[in-house]
């Protein structure tokens, strides 16, 4: 039996804005029910920063400007009928320049504007582990500090 391997290439980011003298941080909850950030799969055509800001207005209706990449994280997954894949994921600190925070119900279950503590505190309880340190290289990007 032929094992087969498929690469996925996905982009994303951690979107925050400015609130007077504070920053919040935005945080998707997955169809799945966990936290996480913006992402999903690059089109053709697209570089990465283009999929990464379209994924982002798609999901949660904020248009973005990209500051830095953050990271890149792999890792793996079987899909039934395709296989294993091998799940490429761009990320980048994006800051919110316009829109209306709104769910694509499709995708996600809901996204919030939040703290950057409170961001922290809900990534460690609900979200992936693999996003633990795109929110601390977040945050270290934006000179914020908090309780880990």
């Amino acid at each position: 039996m032929e094992v087969r391997t498929m690469k996925e290439v996905s982009a994303g980011g951690v979107v925050y804005r400015r609130r007077g003298e504070g920053i919040e941080i935005q945080l998707i909850q997955d169809r799945y029910g966990k936290i996480s950030l913006a992402k999903g799969k690059m089109e053709a055509g697209e570089t990465i920063e283009q999929t990464a800001l379209r994924e982002i207005w798609e999901e949660t209706g904020i248009h973005g400007r990209i500051d830095t990449k953050l990271d890149t994280i792999y890792y793996q997954y079987v899909q039934p009928q395709a296989g294993t894949i091998d799940k490429e994921v761009h990320y980048f600190l994006v800051e919110a320049e316009e829109g209306k925070l709104h769910a694509q119900i499709e995708e996600i279950r809901s996204v919030e504007w939040y703290s950057p503590q409170e961001a922290w505190e809900k990534q460690r309880e609900f979200g992936y582990d693999n996003n633990d340190h795109i929110l601390q290289k977040a945050f270290e990007e934006l000179s914020i500090s908090v309780n880990l």
